[in-house]
C-alpha cells in the first residue's frame, strides 16, 4: 500500500514498524524504496496527517493503544486496512481526538507481489470526514471507494474469503483429483489456466447462470454419480464437490433437477453407494400406526448387512427375503439413505 501511495503522489514520512529496527528486513527495504525513516513503537514520531495501520487484525487496537499517547491526535486521521474489523478497533485514537475510518481493498496481497490497484473497489467504513479523506486517497490510486456498514463488514470480509483464499482451496481440490487421473500438481496447474480463464471471462461478461457448463447443466445424473464414485478415493474433495454441487443445484438453471437431486442425495448420505455394497440398517424408519407388518420386518432387519439391489426415487433397494424368512411381501424392501451406514470400505 506504501507503494502505491508514493507513486499516486504521496509522502511517507515515516514507517513504524512492531519490531527494533534492525530486525525488519522487509521494512528497512521498503523504507529504502519509499525513501522513508523507520521507527518502532518506541521511537515512533507520528508527525503526519493521516496514520495508516497496516498490521493483522489482533493486533490493531493493541497498536492503537501503544501509540496512543506518543502525539497529539487533534486533528490528525487514522485508518485500518481491516476487511473484517470496524473503524472502532482505533477508538482509543478517537478519544484523543483522531478522525478514524477503516479502509480495506478488496485485492489479494502475497509476498513478491505488489498488484494493480487500478479498478480495485475498496470498503469505507467510518467517520464522515475521514470517508471523504479516504474516497480521495482511493480514486487517486485508481480504485473504487464504495461504503459499507460496520455491522456488514464480517460478511463483507466473507465474501472476499470466497474470491481468492478459498477459490486458490478449491483449485488445490482440482488438482488433488488431477493426481487420481495421472497429472502432477505443477501439470495440473498449467492445463487448468485456460479453461479456469475462459470460466472467469464467461463469469464477467454472461453472469453464472450463462456462464455455467457441464453436466449439471446438461442433467446429466450418471456423469454426476460415476464423479462422486471415483471421488471416494479422494474424499476432501468428494466434500467439495458435493457442497458446490448442492449450491448448483439450488442456484444455477440445469435440466433434469430432480434425477441429479436424487443422486447427490444418495451419495451424500452413504458415500457413493454401489448396487452390491453392503449397508446395514441402523434405526427403523418413522411409519404409520397402522403399518405393523412393515414395522415388524424393520425390526427383524434392524442392525444386519444386506447387499444394495437398486436405487428409486431417492430410496435405496435392499433384498432382505434370507432374513425375515417367508413373511409375506418382504423380499424387498425400500430404505431412505438415512437409516442405513455403509460396512464396505470404499473401493479405490
Amino acid at each position: 500500500m506504501a507503494q502505491h501511495l508514493r507513486r499516486a503522489g504521496y509522502t511517507i514520512t515515516e514507517l513504524v514498524s512492531p519490531k527494533r529496527t534492525g530486525s525488519n528486513r522487509r521494512t528497512r527495504s521498503l523504507a529504502a524504496t519509499l525513501g522513508a525513516p523507520v521507527s518502532n513503537l518506541d521511537n515512533a514520531v507520528l508527525n503526519a496527517n493521516l496514520v495508516w495501520f497496516c498490521v493483522p487484525d489482533r493486533q490493531i487496537a493493541v497498536a492503537a493503544s501503544l501509540l496512543a499517547k506518543k502525539t497529539n491526535w487533534s486533528r490528525k486521521t487514522a485508518f485500518h486496512s481491516s476487511g473484517a474489523l470496524p473503524s472502532g478497533e482505533l477508538a482509543v485514537l478517537r478519544q484523543r481526538g483522531a478522525a478514524i475510518a477503516s479502509v480495506h481493498p478488496m485485492m489479494t496481497f502475497v509476498r513478491g507481489t505488489v498488484p494493480s490497484l487500478q479498478g480495485v473497489p475498496f470498503a469505507l467504513e467510518g467517520d464522515l470526514a475521514p470517508l471523504r479523506i479516504a474516497q480521495k486517497i482511493v480514486r487517486n490510486l485508481g480504485g473504487l471507494p464504495f461504503k459499507i456498514a460496520a455491522k456488514h463488514k464480517v460478511a463483507y470480509h466473507a465474501w472476499g474469503a470466497f474470491a481468492s483464499p478459498l477459490l486458490i482451496a478449491l483449485l488445490v481440490s482440482a488438482e488433488q483429483v488431477a493426481r487420481a487421473a495421472g497429472l502432477s500438481a505443477a501439470d495440473a496447474r498449467k492445463k487448468m489456466l485456460p479453461i479456469l480463464k475462459q470460466t472467469i471471462g464467461n463469469y464477467a461478461r454472461l453472469g453464472p447462470a450463462r456462464a455455467s457448463s457441464g453436466p449439471f447443466v446438461r442433467g446429466d445424473a450418471e456423469t454426476v454419480r460415476k464423479h462422486l464414485k471415483i471421488l471416494r478415493a479422494i474424499p476432501e474433495a468428494r466434500e467439495v464437490y458435493l457442497a458446490l454441487a448442492q449450491v448448483t443445484l439450488r442456484s444455477l438453471p440445469m435440466q433434469n433437477k430432480s434425477s441429479l437431486r436424487q443422486i447427490l442425495s444418495l451419495m451424500s448420505a452413504l458415500g457413493a453407494v454401489e448396487v452390491g455394497d453392503r449397508v446395514r440398517i441402523i434405526e427403523v424408519p418413522p411409519l404409520k400406526p397402522t403399518e405393523h407388518r412393515t414395522h415388524t420386518i424393520f425390526q427383524r432387519c434392524l442392525g444386519k448387512v444386506f447387499r444394495v439391489a437398486g436405487f428409486q426415487k431417492g430410496l435405496i433397494e435392499l433384498q432382505v427375503g434370507r432374513v425375515v424368512g417367508r413373511f409375506p411381501g418382504a423380499e424387498t424392501i425400500w430404505v431412505e439413505p438415512e437409516f442405513l451406514e455403509r460396512v464396505d470400505s470404499p473401493r479405490r
